[in-house]
């Protein structure tokens, strides 16, 4: 089973496409979340999957408690806040496909998450312990995160992080590298975008084997993974590195790719984990996620958008001819 951890929310996405949040003529409510997106995404493609996470005793709360039960994800580990209401966050797509964020949280409900209010039991019985660094900005769910990591770890789950970068929700740029990369060395497996590479590393080049080998690999990694978008991406394990082609899509939305590509290649990990020291098994894996990314630009919203396993293998075929 994989258990997600973090935030889920209500993305409100403008029913049209290429304008500012100010010139939408009207918003279209999704459910979202990176980490319950990866959740979703990991039960569409025929994995077990769970999530933990807090949102408010409210009517978006209930709708996606019961997103999460719908998509055959367990939600038992979802807590429901009586003081803060479930986030929510306005996502506009501009022109080139690109996303603008605009949050409301202060504080809530996923901030609120306590220590005492986790699922223990869920996260001893998890094969992959996934989480993000949104959940680090603040107390008291960045001890609970901490905590749960840690649980995660003794009973001898497989950690996997992505970091999903999202400046506006930190105090500052220090903050978020700081934050970011004091949990860095806990991972199995870390996935980045070149964005967060260049931030991550203060301006290096994303490009440059050297520089993530030298700033983001450390010695309890077992698999860094760069994701490049329509280009696909880069691995880097202690024995081999590569990259691995993308498939090229008329992107509607990229809202959700890189959760489809960590869902993607987390559901092949749950399956087998051994899939890391083999090169070939690893390259099949991975163009398997870039697969789910490229599916999940095609459609609007990120969980409406997340393929099925059926989806992905009829697609197969036609990109490897």
């Amino acid at each position: 089973m994989v258990v997600c951890f973090g935030e889920m929310l209500i993305d409100f996405v403008p029913t049209v496409s290429g304008v500012s949040l100010a010139e939408a003529p009207a918003f279209k409510k999704a459910p979202g979340g990176a980490p319950a997106n990866v959740a979703v995404g990991v039960s569409r493609l025929g994995g077990s999957s769970a999530f933990i996470g807090k949102v408010g005793d409210d009517g978006f709360g209930y709708m996606l408690a019961d997103v999460l039960k719908q998509n055959n994800v367990n939600n038992s580990g979802m807590r429901f806040d009586t003081t803060a209401r479930t986030a929510l966050a306005f996502v506009t797509l501009r022109a080139d496909g690109e996303r603008e964020f605009l949050f409301f949280r202060n504080p809530s409900a996923d901030m609120l998450l306590h220590e005492s209010e986790l699922d223990t039991s869920l996260i001893k019985r998890a094969r992959i312990f996934h989480y993000g660094s949104i959940s680090l900005i603040e107390e008291p769910t960045r001890s609970t995160q901490l905590a749960a990591m840690s649980i995660a770890k003794k009973s001898g789950c497989f950690l996997s992080y992505d970091p999903n970068l999202r400046l506006p929700l930190w105090p500052s740029a220090e903050a978020a590298r700081k934050g970011i990369m004091g949990i860095w060395d806990q991972a199995d497996m870390i996935k980045i975008s070149e964005d967060e590479i260049t931030f991550l590393t203060g301006g290096d080049d994303p490009y440059d084997d050297d520089v993530v080998l030298k700033k983001l690999f450390h010695p309890n990694l077992k698999l860094l993974v760069v994701t490049e978008g329509s280009e696909g991406c880069r691995y880097y394990t202690k024995e081999f590195k590569g990259r691995v082609g993308g498939v090229k899509v008329k992107a509607v939305d990229t809202t959700g790719a890189g959760d489809a590509f960590v869902s993607g290649i987390l559901k092949s990990l749950a399956s087998d984990i051994n899939i890391i020291k083999d090169e070939k098994r690893l390259r099949e894996a991975l163009f398997f996620a870039n697969v789910c990314g490229a599916l999940t630009v095609t459609e609007r919203g990120a969980i409406p958008a997340l393929p099925t396993e059926k989806a992905v293998l009829q697609f197969l075929p036609k990109v490897a001819s």
